[in-house]
């Protein structure tokens, strides 16, 4: 079943909690949370001390998505604030397979993603420490953009690259997510979405999540 990973970036941030029990009610899988360093990327959300106070009033599974340049110097302090899953940029890390193993050691799940310019191929060779692949449809770092449809080539290749290689590895797409998209995306392979606006700014929040499957 394709699982929904609603992002924060476009909740209201004063009221996070109640926003984030809010998708858990709606049968949220995860909660996708956007940390960006102004530097990786020209936008600054939130970092640790947010994740860590929100970690302390909720069960709901972290999917935390790491924007950042270097994340490799702050992989283990993102789990130590309750990220269950943590997926960083292969263009923004000096060694991507030690930066998976980071996470891997700790017990937690390991993501890496793609920007729209970079060919899938570069994650090939780390497929068998993946536990997700994020292919961005968009350019990281704002919300609220249109979904690039040239990216559906690319989660195609991706996904037949992971059935070639038996591997058990989800595909998680985030930028322009909406009912439409993430049909599209459903059936060229991936399996997880990231979707912000159409879920938080959805009167019906439950119907939302509930169409992006």
């Amino acid at each position: 079943m394709t699982k929904v990973s609603p992002s924060v970036l476009a909740c209201d941030l004063s009221r996070l909690l109640d926003e984030v029990k809010s998708i858990e009610k709606a049968g949220a899988d995860m909660v996708h949370l956007d940390v960006m360093d102004g530097m990786f990327v020209t936008n600054i959300t939130f970092g640790l001390p947010v994740i860590a106070s929100l970690r302390k009033n909720t069960e709901m599974f972290f999917d935390v998505h790491l924007m950042i340049d270097k994340p490799e110097r702050y992989i283990s302090r993102f789990i130590d604030a309750g990220a269950d899953l943590v997926t960083f940029h292969y263009e923004a890390c000096d060694d991507p397979s030690a930066a998976l193993d980071i996470i891997r050691t700790r017990g937690k799940k390991a993501g890496i993603s793609v920007k729209p310019g970079t060919p899938v191929d570069v994650v090939y060779p780390l497929l068998d420490k993946c536990d997700l692949v994020l292919i961005m449809t968009v350019e990281p770092g704002y919300g609220g953009q249109a979904f690039i449809p040239e990216m559906l080539d690319k989660i195609k290749e991706l996904k037949a690259e992971i059935n070639r290689l038996d591997l058990n590895v989800d595909i998680q797409v985030d930028g322009g997510i909406n009912e439409y998209t993430g049909k599209l995306s459903r059936e060229a392979g991936a399996n997880n979405l990231v979707a912000g606006s159409y879920v938080f700014k959805a009167p019906d929040r439950k119907g939302a999540i509930d169409s992006l499957r």
